[in-house]
């Protein structure tokens, strides 16, 4: 396990102050490296505007927050503990556009230079990756680059329109 970061959509947080939650990803980390790996995750913004700042306890599960805070506090983790595999299960699944937009920032600093397995279905999660395994009824159904499945007209790119689809309709 020392070797994995995980970050998952459904984030555990602990009723204690935003700092104590982050130092989880590295038992002993100094404040130093606690605040650079919040700056990393995009949580200066947020913290900001709570009370205490990082030493606002933030609640059980970090009720306090919103879904996107708490997924960048589980970020600022990640890149904390800085292992070199790191696994995102549905990262960004329960997120608005906004939210989404910033912690996709983050993992952007989170992933640089890592081997990185991503469980996605929303598309625009994996649009930049190196290889892209899709997945179906337990087996593989593809596998390719991104530009390779989309072109194949098989189950990445029947996905990738549909997504591409709903975005375009309006009430």
């Amino acid at each position: 396990m020392s070797r994995f970061s995980i970050v998952f959509q459904d984030v555990v947080l602990f009723n204690t102050t935003v700092m104590e939650n982050i130092r989880i990803g590295k038992k002993g980390a100094s404040d130093e490296e606690v605040l650079a790996a919040a700056k990393a995750a995009m949580c200066d913004e947020f913290v900001s505007r709570l009370p205490d700042g990082y030493a606002t306890v933030i609640g059980e599960n970090g009720g306090k927050l919103s879904g996107g805070e708490r997924q960048r506090i589980s970020i600022a983790r990640a890149i904390l503990k800085d292992a070199p595999i790191i696994i995102m299960d549905e990262a960004t699944a329960s997120l608005d556009t906004e939210s989404e937009s910033k912690v996709q920032a983050a993992l952007s600093r989170l992933v640089s230079e890592k081997t990185v397995i991503i469980i996605a279905h929303r598309m625009r999660t994996v649009e930049n990756a190196d290889k892209i395994v899709v997945l179906s009824g337990g087996r593989v159904a593809e596998k390719g680059t991104p530009s390779e499945l989309i072109g194949s007209g098989g189950t990445f790119s029947r996905m990738v329109d549909l997504q591409t689809e709903t975005r375009s309709w309006s009430l």
